[in-house]
């Protein structure tokens, strides 16, 4: 049996897609560019949001000077709308409390800013306690770099042998190999199944309840 279950944030817990569209689209029609459908984001987000805004500026545009311009005015506008349209994708909220309450220790490991990341997590899931919710801090490298992984694991107690990590996309497969810990794919997130198949994880899901009797088997 698995003891600590690391869960992505973004397109894993909740589908945030178009609260992450709408706030950038209003930064980059603010500085004068053009916006994108929503459905062009689930490929622009996974890596943090100044990668995020890298790719949604023109390609000729892509200066560190634009890249601030937009991280200014969508953080000012994110801040106030980002749980406008964001949601826990369904089953997720059972998922949690059925796995809190026969003893696994859960916590999140994200790209988002640590202070939404934060907001997101009490809002959706005040009843759930987490070992740690970490998104992306000053001087922490951003996953697939292992050191978020790595800090929970410390924090919780647990061996890596103990530990699923779940997410839906390359980037949180790519985690979990770096981590050395098993690899949870989920389906119905950002990323399409092809994107997880190609490392290879212990499983790719289709729905949130095939999480418990994984990590129940060990």
């Amino acid at each position: 049996m698995k003891k600590l279950l690391i869960f992505d944030l973004d397109g894993t817990l909740l589908n945030t897609i178009a609260d992450l569209a709408q706030s950038t689209n209003h930064a980059l029609e603010k500085n004068g560019f053009p916006p994108h459908e929503t459905d062009e984001y689930r490929f622009f987000v996974g890596n943090g949001i100044n990668k995020l805004f890298e790719r949604a500026l023109p390609q000729e545009a892509r200066t560190e000077e634009n890249i601030g311009l937009i991280r200014k005015d969508f953080l000012a506008f994110y801040d106030r709308h980002n749980t406008d349209y964001s949601r826990p994708y369904p089953g997720i909220p059972q998922l949690l409390r059925t796995l809190q309450g026969k003893g696994f220790r859960l916590a999140v490991a994200s790209n988002k800013y640590q202070a939404a990341t934060g907001k997101l997590i009490r809002h959706f899931f005040p009843d759930i306690r987490f070992v740690a919710v970490f998104g992306q801090r000053e001087n922490v490298p951003t996953k697939p770099d292992p050191q978020v992984v790595h800090e929970i694991i410390t924090l919780a107690g647990t061996a890596k042998t103990d530990v699923l990590y779940v997410g839906d996309s390359g980037v949180d497969m790519q985690t979990a190999l770096n981590a050395g810990v098993d690899a949870a794919g989920v389906t119905w997130g950002f990323r399409p199944r092809t994107e997880l198949e190609a490392f290879h994880p212990r499983c790719i899901v289709d729905h949130p309840e095939e999480i418990l009797p994984l990590a129940l088997e060990g």
